[in-house]
């Protein structure tokens, strides 16, 4: 199924206290920004916790574990949402449209360069891959990347919006492709930009 693959731009936000980041995820959302255009990464729970999972029952989730209350309190605002181990990175959960690159990536087998299927994932909508060593860094060390795709005006408005809720750094990549139709594409991708190895 192909989906269009507009060229925008993305922001990137890292954070280091999930608090910061479901501050600056809700000022995003009553602020008037499409979601379904956002996603939020982190750590899903760490191995010394006892009881880690999430369940739901229509359209709401609980989520247990060490930061179960974030997650769940952020389910709604997105679209659907994943959590997996991705070898070189962790435990991970990923809410918004970045799960299901994330996904692709998995199911095609799609790692290259020594990036992990979040690495690819961000790399494959056009994300350099320096930066994205540096997310998946971020990510393994207990951070959070708050992802969004669109217009640039609409990026620059959401840089604003996330620069004030205290993140280490946020980053604009300009020309990114809003979405991948599938693994293949992103593997085509891949094959374009990165050498073989």
């Amino acid at each position: 199924m192909e989906h269009t693959a507009a060229h925008q731009n993305a922001v990137v936000a890292v954070f280091t206290r999930h608090q910061d980041a479901e501050e600056a995820v809700r000022k995003l959302a009553s602020g008037g920004f499409d979601m379904t255009h956002y996603s939020i990464v982190g750590q899903g729970f760490h191995s010394e916790e006892k009881v880690v999972g999430f369940y739901n029952m229509g359209d709401r989730i609980k989520f247990w574990g060490k930061n179960g209350a974030f997650w769940g309190g952020l389910w709604s605002l997105f679209f659907g949402g994943i959590f997996l181990t991705i070898p070189m990175v962790g435990p991970v959960m990923v809410l918004g449209h970045l799960a299901a690159m994330v996904v692709a990536a998995v199911e095609g087998a799609i790692l290259f360069g020594g990036l992990s299927a979040l690495g690819a994932a961000l790399f494959s909508i056009g994300i350099p891959k320096d930066s994205v060593i540096e997310y998946e860094q971020a990510v393994k060390t207990d951070g959070f990347l708050v992802v969004g795709h669109g217009s640039a005006d609409e990026m620059a408005r959401s840089k604003a919006i996330l620069q004030a809720s205290n993140p280490t750094r946020v980053d604009v990549h300009e020309n990114v492709k809003a979405q991948v139709s599938d693994a293949g594409a992103a593997a085509q991708k891949a094959d374009q930009v990165m050498p073989a190895l």
